[in-house]
């Protein structure tokens, strides 16, 4: 029997067409591996398939046309709409219907059902998200976190040296992956109060490879797999490698390597240390980014992700 994994069709800047069209080219890439199910509008959900000449039973289809929007307070939107397409998804999720479920929509409510639906693994002091840094021997490095977690202390910072080990070995097939933490200097004493105790802590980790500090201008070298630090400096990094792609673009610049900036091509990234897999996609997201955010979750979820995490941290 194949995996179900859901999508919030409801979500996103171009819903529900480009969640429909990237749900339909993901169906022809997965195949038997999974089936899956659509969360949203069942009329919207069937005329786009009609459009495209598709039969309108392709894909299961959990009907709702209550969306939390990107304008809607996560938490007071998800009391006040409990029959939401995120809501739905959680607890289809949580009931075990669905072994993954992903959405472009409100991501403050994608959060909060992480955390109050499914919850934190016992153990876990922060969820996180990362990012996917294309690296020049063809690669990627992994950033974490990416925002969820603004202000840090040093213990989450060396949990999340675990939790970026974890998913770089199990999603990214990387082994004994090396991991860094940002810097502004290669020296164990550099750095703020921040960075200089969780260097104390992670120089002796036993639970992951730390190979010390890592400056910006080292992110797109490989010197690490796993590049950890707060989630106001990760999004910082982040939204900058956006941009620089971005610009490239405007001034028509080509080049296989920054091309692997663009989003579309990761899709999407997964809540590390909750109990389910949820992925969060970007809200500006096509049909293509949305294609690879529905493939990673079946990743995730072939990969029991969360389950292998939960073990390490009992």
């Amino acid at each position: 029997m194949a995996m179900k994994v859901g999508l919030d069709v409801l979500g996103g800047d171009f819903a529900p067409d480009a969640n429909v069209l990237g749900a339909i080219m993901a169906q022809e890439d997965l195949g038997s591996r999974a089936e899956i199910v659509l969360i949203g509008d069942q009329g919207e959900i069937e005329r786009i398939l009609s459009e495209n000449g598709l039969a309108t039973d392709l894909f299961e289809i959990v009907h709702t046309n209550e969306n939390i929007t990107m304008h809607d307070h996560p938490t007071k939107a998800f009391i006040k709409k409990p029959n939401s397409s995120i809501a739905l998804g959680f607890r289809m999720l949580q009931e075990g219907s669905i072994q993954a479920f992903s959405s472009t929509g409100n991501t403050g409510a994608m959060l909060v059902g992480s955390m109050y639906t499914i919850r934190t693994i016992p153990g876990v002091i922060r969820p996180c998200i990362t990012t996917a840094l294309p690296v020049m021997n063809g690669g990627v490095s992994l950033l974490l976190d990416v925002g969820i977690n603004s202000d840090c202390k040093a213990d989450v910072l060396y949990q999340f040296g675990i939790l970026g080990s974890m998913m770089a070995e199990q999603i990214y097939n990387i082994e004994n992956p090396k991991v860094g933490l940002i810097n502004i200097g290669e020296e164990e004493e550099k750095g703020n109060m921040l960075t200089q105790a969780a260097h104390q802590l992670m120089k002796d980790a036993q639970e992951f490879n730390f190979i010390g500090n890592i400056e910006g201008r080292e992110l797109f070298s490989g010197k690490a797999d796993v590049i950890v630090c707060d989630g106001f400096t990760g999004n910082v990094i982040l939204k900058q490698a956006e941009a620089l792609y971005y610009l490239l673009k405007k001034r028509q610049i080509e080049d296989e390597y920054f091309e692997r900036f663009n989003y579309e091509l990761y899709g999407g990234t997964p809540v590390l240390g909750v109990n389910g897999n949820v992925i969060i996609g970007h809200g500006i997201s096509t049909a293509k980014a949305v294609k690879n955010m529905i493939k990673l979750s079946v990743d995730t979820a072939e990969a029991k992700l969360a389950d292998r995490i939960r073990k390490v941290f009992k």
